[in-house]
């Protein structure tokens, strides 16, 4: 069974770059890649039950079980030693991230509270994305009365494109919401 977003991919998404961009190879049309989804989580340090419910959290929301991530040096403003626990994060590929990228656009982001569309500015020059998502409560997964305290998450979207332009194209016509 393959993602209805790989399937959009297959038959409208390449054509459409390929016409675009005059590329003479298939190979040559950008693609996803890995979806990353991170979640930082600060008061870890003090409540090792924050950084057990993130987890959880982040599993409903992905369906894959994360990674908890560790300070890779010492802040003595924010009181974290090297190694401490102070997040968690997920790396999608295949059917996940194509299923996680159609739930993302198409559910997730319109119950924002007064969604306009994500910024087209967001990009990394080698034809990334990034996304800051203020809570994770937008995800159908999540119950409202279950979450202790609302955290925010950062999506990175990393595709084979070259440049930004071809890379916002290729979200576009994916299904991602942009800003007119």
């Amino acid at each position: 069974m393959t993602s209805r977003l790989k399937e959009k991919y297959k038959n409208e998404v390449i054509p459409a770059l390929m016409e675009m961009f005059k590329y003479k190879s298939v190979m040559e049309v950008p693609k996803l890649e890995k979806i990353i989804i991170n979640m930082g989580v600060g008061e870890a340090k003090d409540n090792p039950k924050a950084l057990e419910n993130a987890v959880k959290e982040l599993e409903l929301i992905t369906g894959q079980k994360p990674v908890v991530t560790k300070a890779k040096k010492s802040i003595s403003n924010f009181k974290i030693r090297k190694g401490m626990n102070v997040g968690t994060k997920v790396t999608l590929r295949g059917k996940k991230m194509y299923d996680f990228l159609d739930k993302l656009a198409n559910i997730s982001l319109p119950r924002v509270r007064d969604f306009r569309g994500i910024s087209g500015s967001s990009f990394d020059g080698r034809g990334n994305y990034a996304l800051g998502i203020k809570e994770q409560l937008i995800f159908p997964e999540i119950e409202y009365d279950m979450v202790e305290s609302v955290r925010g998450l950062d999506i990175s979207i990393v595709t084979t494109a070259n440049t930004d332009e071809e890379a916002k194209a290729f979200l576009e016509l994916m299904g991602m919401p942009f800003k007119k």
